[in-house]
């Protein structure tokens, strides 16, 4: 699952993969804007065929939020 999100949010962002860790701050330590973090949530949406609620997603900040994020809603 980190290896994913690592790999959509570098594509997005134009970021080498290996820049990214799990303390990565999206907003303040990748340069993602609010927009990117949306793109972000639909991309991970489509690709795995959920719906992600509000109020988690207004709590990511780091990418390790993300990937527990994540996990906890596909398990």
């Amino acid at each position: 699952m980190y290896e994913k999100v690592c790999k959509m949010l570098a594509e997005q962002l134009n970021l080498d993969p290996a820049s990214i860790t799990p303390q990565s701050d999206v907003v303040k330590d990748l340069g993602a804007d609010s927009l990117d973090v949306v793109e972000l949530m639909m991309a991970l949406e489509d690709e795995y065929g959920i719906t992600l609620p509000d109020g988690e997603v207004e709590n990511v900040k780091t990418v390790q939020d993300i990937v527990d994020m994540m996990e906890k809603i596909t398990k």
